[in-house]
């Protein structure tokens, strides 16, 4: 991967423009869904927030080069369709000639940093939707958690609302990652009960004045058919990460089963499985759908 990242390196010391010709000449995805009609997202945006940590070890995303070797080995196994990411690995990836075909989906809001005071405060710095339509994506995210007990939060909403309209006026996908979130021992803590979760989708659902292109990445939790009736917009289940392959695999397949999922956008479970075989966990995730 040395000579690989070099290469990167030197084309953007000298060649800047490359990236947005990779942009303009690479093959859109004709859908966001592959030939069994589902979508599975390789997710990658958690470094800019600072969250670098897998498992036991705090800085395992941290190694850019080994996170894009993991990157493009998931790219290339079958089924999957995409990929979710930052700007800074986007257009390393379009360096690398491997999203051709694939859905990007742009991530919009990182700068409510890991453990940060300011953390619900999370601001709209990286992607816009301007943007991700020139550079011919498929969508933007949003991460958006709701604190009730926090003054950032009418901001947060406001914005996600912004992010919505902006994208749906250009017929882009809105993916927006909804949480009932408190603060609890000076960290922002994610309520992933059944009712909390229901609560941020009903809140979600509703943001933008329009739903058209609007989906919601969510959290696979207990009771997910009820969960899951809580609205009719297009769902996609995210990963987060795993201490239970086998339990975790399971939830996801049950949770598959509703009608508004439509796939998966998972990310360190998958880059990063407890057994380091990227492939297979890839492969196996992919065979759920």
């Amino acid at each position: 991967m040395t000579d690989v990242l070099q290469r990167i390196v030197s084309r953007r010391v000298h060649e800047p423009g490359a990236i947005a010709e990779a942009a303009a000449n690479r093959t859109r995805a004709g859908s966001p869904f592959n030939d069994k009609g589902r979508t599975m997202i390789i997710a990658a945006d958690h470094p800019a927030r600072g969250a670098n940590a897998v498992g036991g070890n705090p800085s395992a995303m941290a190694d850019r080069g080994e996170l894009l070797e993991r990157l493009c080995l998931a790219l290339e196994r079958p089924g999957v369709t995409g990929v979710l990411a930052t700007a800074d690995i986007i257009d390393d990836l379009l360096l690398l000639g491997v999203l051709g075909g694939k859905t990007v989906l742009g991530s919009m809001n990182r700068t409510g940093l890991a453990g940060s005071s300011f953390e619900i405060d999370d601001r709209f710095a990286c992607y816009d939707a301007e943007t991700i339509e020139r550079m011919r994506f498929d969508g933007g995210k949003t991460l958006t958690r709701i604190c009730l007990e926090d003054p950032a939060t009418p901001s947060v909403l406001e914005n996600t609302a912004k992010a919505v309209n902006e994208l749906a006026d250009r017929k882009l996908i809105a993916m927006v990652e909804p949480f009932l979130s408190t603060w609890s021992e000076g960290r922002v803590r994610n309520d992933l009960s059944p009712d909390a979760v229901i609560k941020s989708i009903t809140i979600a659902s509703a943001l933008g004045r329009s739903s058209a292109y609007t989906w919601l990445k969510l959290p696979v939790v207990d009771d997910m058919e009820r969960v899951l009736a809580s609205s009719t917009l297009p769902a996609v289940l995210l990963g987060g990460e795993v201490t239970d392959p086998d339990k975790a695999f399971a939830a996801w397949q049950r949770a598959l089963t509703q009608p508004t999922v439509q796939g998966l956008v998972v990310g360190r479970s998958l880059l990063y499985p407890h057994d380091g075989d990227v492939a297979k966990a890839v492969d196996t995730a992919v065979g759920l759908l």
